[in-house]
């Protein structure tokens, strides 16, 4: 059966802030000059928003931009921050709370928002539609389309009612070819495609690696008397330590309705391979800090996702023939101020002005649009990440005790510009110690209260895949789980993933045997980075699989 066949100016891979502030600004352009734009926007999740995950504090300025009547739209930006704390975390007892003033400017919340990303793009999402965009979710783009002459033409959803052996099911439907003069990824982060596209058209070969770290969250009722509406706590510290093996921040919430958000950020460049990011969270939640407010409260929802943090240092070239990249599948995320919303829909839209204007010109799909990266380096956005450009850096250097000082420095005195830019040049796959060199450690089990397991917490997150269908979790050599990895470092794809997909089953009579269960993947892509071999690579599974997360 052949794929049918359909023709934009433009598409869209990804419908998270990048990606919907991209399709609306395109849309503006097309009305204020009178003429005529044909976008399609497809999205992997079930729905818009089914798979977006973030705390999150939102910085509303790319907003204010893109529509300034938004409260007037009914924007879901409801729950201004009243209270922003700052904690160290000394252990798992004590705290020391920081003063205000020994903050970057640009790590105070005044003026933002505490609400589900999700919400927003769901809205986002609407006001796409009615401006004309086509939306299709459930649909997973799985192929990048390539011209003759090498450019990027599109995408191709994957197809539907494939067997677990390749084989066509009854249900078989074979995928979409969306066609187009350019084509914007905006997949979030570690995105299947853009990772293709990154490495065809070499755009980081000027840039150092890329870092990452794994952001937890749990949505909770809380008695009313304990809820403080836009209420704001960030910590660093404890658990995770204050060294250079591995660090963590935390965030706790207020949101609307009675509920908290309550998370962990572990940084993927962890050393000791004993490390469970998942368990490390549990254990954060019976810290003073947090425990007091989710004492007698209700856990309502899970999910886990990577973050994207290498920083200005570690963004590729941002566009290539046919097409670029934009929001989290660049890199957009502002370290300093814990915040890459505001900056992924400034990057879609600039993005967006860059395609339009080139496609108005009369440029054809084959161009490269070199306007997108001279308007970023033009942007706020720019001035930003460079002022952040060193905070990432800082702390897998001298860890989180010494990063203070010198962040004080490059904040407080040199307000972000130093004469000098620190590298980061050890990608966190490469930073594991042999298991057998490292200390173990000894996760409390879960008392069901405020800590849990993992099967339980991706029962929450609404995790669903078709079953019978091939593993969108790819071993290259399916050997070096057991052979290399599990001797080495104790395989430590049972620890870092935070859904019980990988295990390691002893066979009686055959010894270990490594198991995925695909079925509970969460769609974090954290195997695809933290794996020591780079043996893993995630593809996209049949649209519509995955986490379907309500109001995260």
């Amino acid at each position: 059966m052949e794929r049918e066949s359909m023709e934009f100016d433009v598409v869209i891979v990804g419908g998270g802030p990048s990606g919907l502030a991209s399709a609306c600004r395109l849309m503006q352009l097309a009305e204020s000059s009178g003429t005529e734009i044909s976008v399609c926007l497809v999205e992997k999740g079930s729905e818009i928003g089914a798979h977006i995950l973030s705390g999150a504090v939102f910085e509303p300025r790319a907003l204010n931009e893109l529509f300034p009547d938004w409260a007037e739209r009914g924007a879901p930006l409801n729950n201004p921050v009243t209270h922003d704390d700052y904690y160290f975390l000394v252990n798992d007892t004590n705290r020391i709370k920081i003063s205000p003033w020994m903050l970057p400017s640009d790590s105070h919340n005044a003026g933002n928002y505490a609400l589900s990303l999700g919400n927003f793009c769901r809205w986002l999402g609407e006001q796409a539609e009615a401006m004309g965009v086509n939306i299709f979710p459930g649909f997973a783009a799985t192929e990048v389309l390539y011209n003759d002459d090498g450019s990027v033409a599109g995408i191709a959803t994957g197809d539907m009612g494939i067997a677990a052996d390749g084989e066509k099911k009854g249900t078989f439907t074979p995928g979409y070819e969306l066609r187009a003069k350019y084509t914007l990824f905006a997949e979030g982060c570690r995105g299947h495609l853009g990772k293709q596209l990154i490495q065809k058209f070499e755009l980081d070969k000027d840039a150092g690696p890329q870092h990452y770290a794994i952001g937890f969250k749990e949505l909770w009722d809380i008695e009313p008397e304990k809820h403080v509406p836009g209420k704001v706590v960030h910590t660093m510290g404890w658990p995770m330590g204050f060294g250079r093996d591995g660090f963590s921040g935390s965030y706790l919430y207020h949101l609307e309705g009675g509920q908290v958000a309550v998370g962990l950020i572990v940084d993927l460049g962890y050393k000791n391979p004993h490390v469970s990011p998942f368990d490390e969270f549990q254990r954060y939640k019976h810290h003073p800090l947090v425990s007091e407010t989710l004492a007698g409260g209700k856990r309502v929802s899970y999910g886990a996702r990577a973050i994207v943090k290498g920083g200005l240092q570690a963004l590729p070239e941002l566009t290539f023939p046919g097409g670029m990249l934009i929001g989290d599948d660049a890199g957009f995320l502002n370290m300093l101020k814990i915040k890459g919303s505001h900056t992924a829909m400034k990057s879609g839209m600039l993005a967006a002005e860059a395609t339009f204007e080139h496609i108005a010109a009369g440029g054809v799909g084959a161009d490269v649009v070199s306007g997108y990266p001279e308007k970023f380096k033009a942007s706020w956005l720019f001035d930003e990440l460079y002022r952040a450009r060193n905070t990432g850096p800082a702390i897998h250097k001298f860890g989180v005790l010494m990063m203070s000082p010198f962040q004080f420095i490059d904040q407080k005195i040199f307000k972000g510009n130093l004469p000098f830019t620190l590298a980061d040049p050890t990608p966190d796959y490469a930073t594991l110690k042999p298991a057998a060199s490292s200390k173990k450690i000894d996760y409390p089990k879960p008392d069901g209260v405020l800590s849990f397991d993992k099967l339980s917490s991706v029962f929450l997150s609404n995790t669903n895949h078709e079953e019978d269908q091939p593993c969108h979790l790819v071993l290259s050599d399916p050997s070096i789980p057991v052979a290399k990895n599990l001797p080495m470092y104790d395989e430590p794809a049972q620890r870092y993933c935070p859904a019980a997909v990988y295990e390691v089953v002893d066979e009686p009579g055959s010894g270990p045997r490594f198991q995925i269960n695909a079925q509970n993947c969460v769609h974090c892509k954290t195997c695809d980075i933290k794996d020591p071999a780079q043996n893993i690579t995630w593809v996209a599974p049949e649209g519509a699989g995955g986490p379907n997360y309500p109001n995260m």
